[in-house]
């Protein structure tokens, strides 16, 4: 802004000299040229007025008394018109009556004929310094609106909630936004407090969290709050709240020091972290506690039992006859029954118990501040009698029971894997007397649960008696319906138990080891079988053979899985082994290595169950990964559109990746026709029959193909 004895550029003003006296004319003009001025006359009022019309001037020398137009009809037209020219009246009348109608017309100074040239000039530099300020304030005024209302604007539209409170803790501004995410008018929030806004439960963080604010502490920025929806209608929303207090000298309202603030939507952050929370702690087909939220509420219990001087109860829940439902009928009906069952079990509970899906067919149930062995035994029974009535799923009636074993602490282990275990073992002596019931843990009943160990003796003989056989099921072209795959799945033709499935026998193969034997076997018959079957009609078949992390981290692996490819000459390429997330997770190098070479020999990888595990997607980069296999419990969700969008995105991301995908578990029409909108190149499960022998397969390869209903 110049100062105003700050020198004007002549250069850069311009001026306008009207007057009827063509002599005087020339005589300013001559001065003012002198001095670097650029000046234009006009001859007559009617002259001035048409060269204001054509140009912008800084400054106007007016004479008042002039034929037709005098000096009084320039200055009106130049109000009318709204023009910024700064005007000095140089005229010889100088009666009051003269001056004061110049004045009011809007001349900024008069000055008398004749005059004297230095008062002129003085005059003509007052005159343009006078209407530099004003331009410079002008100018200012015009960025201070235009910087007030781009505030505005982006205040109004600002995608959080913009509020400026008073020590009060008062609302005395608040944006539009406040009515969208809450449903309060504006104009009902000024002058109400912050607190009314804040959900019961979290007034007292927000009462100290404003107030350290107000007291401009300098670690309190922000804080995670409920706020209160405005109509009943509105569901609660959580917000990220920052603040920034002001200095007294800064605020306008009398020094009261102001708080700013804005509230940032958090909701959908907030439902996304408990819904993963959920995730991890709970199982998502029933809903229940999962194993690790059961074990943190066990020891808890016991840390509890130990300083009251109190027992609790460890009670272990195995479904009877199941295993048969699931198997004939499907894994769809087989979740629904659980869904049912672990209603049921839920309502025998009382408020403060766990009642948790350890995996399976299986549930375990904590009964803190326990009174006695027979308040355990009462809920057992409770239990028992709950599942005696029939389910009902769909047009079917279903039967299952129950056997229970119970480990009392301290009596049966002072610590949670004693207390699991020896329920575990209480269950299998109770179910292996072939009834279903309840069973206490007594130090009798051994280590180890006789089904388990008779399991592990048996297959020691079965291995070497050929007991074992494999069967197969489809993987099958989503577009086509033609079977392209097969998953080679052992079973086990048990003397006296009879066909046994993987479930029964895998784990107790894992932990004696005997899975390294029994996953070769699989290998070398499965290779046997696809070559002998398949290579007239099925010459590129895939195969697809499920190891074991065991068998994986032996030393010898790799070279003993080629050393069979060698003996065999089945063709690497159609080959792929599927491995599980838990073992990729492992990230160990000699586990990158072995994989990595056997990629390179040509072999493809799977990975089983993907999603399930707790997953880190770096090894879909670091490994020699072809196809994601999507576990059955997702695709089993595929047309509730809330639980779709897990299979969405794995298809999605593996698309991205350039993999493979293979959809387990489907075992419908929707659930196909849903996969085939995916694009989901291949799907497998009991839509296409029970697993079979290889040579059935093949010989009802067309009957799998099936016309898209979906469009």
């Amino acid at each position: 802004m110049p100062e105003r004895d700050a020198p004007i550029d002549p250069q850069s003003v311009r001026i306008l000299i009207a007057d009827d006296d063509p002599g005087l004319l020339e005589s300013l003009r001559g001065l003012l040229t002198i001095e670097g001025y650029p000046v234009r006359t006009a001859v007559g009022g009617g002259a001035a007025i048409e060269a204001l019309r054509e140009k912008r001037y800084d400054l106007l020398l007016l004479d008042l008394t002039m034929p037709e137009l005098d000096g009084l009809d320039v200055l009106r037209f130049m109000q009318a018109a709204g023009l910024e020219t700064l005007t000095v009246v140089v005229s010889g009348n100088s009666t009051v009556e003269d001056v004061a109608g110049a004045l009011r017309e809007g001349a900024h100074d008069y000055l008398k004929k004749p005059y004297e040239p230095a008062e002129l000039l003085a005059t003509v530099r007052n005159a343009l310094h006078h209407k530099a300020l004003e331009d410079t304030n002008r100018t200012m005024r015009a960025r201070l609106e235009k910087s007030e209302r781009l505030h505005r604007v982006i205040v109004n539209n600002s995608p959080d909630i913009v509020f400026v409170l008073g020590a009060d803790h008062r609302f005395r501004f608040v944006n539009s936004r406040v009515h969208e995410l809450l449903g309060y008018a504006r104009r009902d929030l000024i002058d109400s407090s912050v607190f009314d806004l804040v959900e019961p439960e979290d007034r007292d963080k927000a009462e100290y969290f404003f107030e350290q604010a107000a007291s401009q502490h300098p670690h309190i920025r922000s804080v995670e709050l409920a706020l209160k929806p405005g109509t009943p209608s509105r569901s609660r929303r959580f917000f990220e709240v920052a603040v920034w207090p002001s200095s007294n000298g800064d605020d306008a309202d009398n020094g009261e020091t102001l708080i700013y603030g804005t509230a940032r939507d958090i909701t959908d952050r907030k439902e996304s972290e408990a819904f993963i929370n959920f995730q991890a702690y709970h199982d998502l087909l029933t809903r229940l506690p999962n194993r690790a939220l059961f074990r943190d509420r066990v020891d808890v219990a016991i840390s509890h039992a130990h300083r009251s001087g109190t027992q609790l109860a460890v009670l272990f829940i195995d479904l009877n006859r199941f295993k048969v439902i699931n198997d004939s009928l499907g894994h769809t009906v087989g979740d629904r029954l659980l869904q049912e069952v672990a209603q049921r079990l839920q309502a025998c509970t009382r408020k403060g118990d766990t009642l948790s899906r350890f995996g399976g067919d299986e549930f375990t149930l904590l009964i803190p501040g326990l009174a006695s062995n027979e308040a355990a035994i009462q809920v057992a029974d409770k239990i028992l009698e709950s599942l005696q009535a029939p389910f009902k799923i769909g047009d079917q009636e279903l039967f299952v029971g129950a056997s229970i074993g119970i480990a009392i602490y301290p009596d049966a282990g002072d610590n949670l894997e004693a207390l699991i275990k020896n329920a575990d073992i209480a269950m299998y002596r109770e179910k292996s007397s072939g009834k279903t019931g309840v069973r206490v843990y007594s130090p009798d009943m051994g280590g180890h649960p006789p089904r388990r160990l008779q399991l592990e003796q048996d297959m020691r003989r079965a291995l070497e008696r050929d007991e074992f056989h494999i069967l197969y099921q489809p993987q099958v072209d989503t577009e086509t319906g033609h079977m392209v795959g097969v998953e080679a799945l052992i079973r086990w033709d048990h003397p006296t138990l009879g066909l046994l499935g993987p479930a029964e026998f895998i784990p107790v193969a894992e932990e004696t080891r005997l899975i390294v034997d029994l996953d070769r076997l699989t290998l070398r018959t499965a290779i046997r079988e696809v070559q002998r079957h398949s290579r007239d009609d099925h010459p590129e078949l895939r195969l697809a053979v499920n190891l074991s992390p065991v068998l994986v981290e032996r030393d010898d692996f790799v070279e003993d899985f080629l050393g069979i490819l060698g003996e065999t000459g089945f063709p690497p390429d159609l080959l792929e082994v599927e491995i599980t997330e838990n073992l990729l997770m492992s990230d160990t190098p000699d586990t990158v290595h072995k994989l990595n070479r056997l990629g390179a020999a040509g072999v493809q990888i799977a990975v089983d169950d993907f999603g399930t595990g707790y997953s880190s997607l770096s090894y879909l980069q670091k490994l020699p990964i072809h196809t994601l296999k999507i576990d059955r419990s997702f695709t089993q969700t595929i047309c509730r559109e809330d639980e779709a969008c897990i299979v969405n995105a794995i298809i999605s991301m593996a698309r991205g990746l350039n993999m493979n995908i293979v959809a387990e578990g489907v075992e419908t029409e929707a659930h196909r026709d849903y996969l085939r909108k995916l694009e989901c190149p291949m799907i497998q499960g009991f839509l296409f029959g029970q697993p079979a022998p290889l040579h059935i397969l093949l010989q009802n390869d067309a009957l799998f193909a099936a016309p898209a209903t979906c469009q």
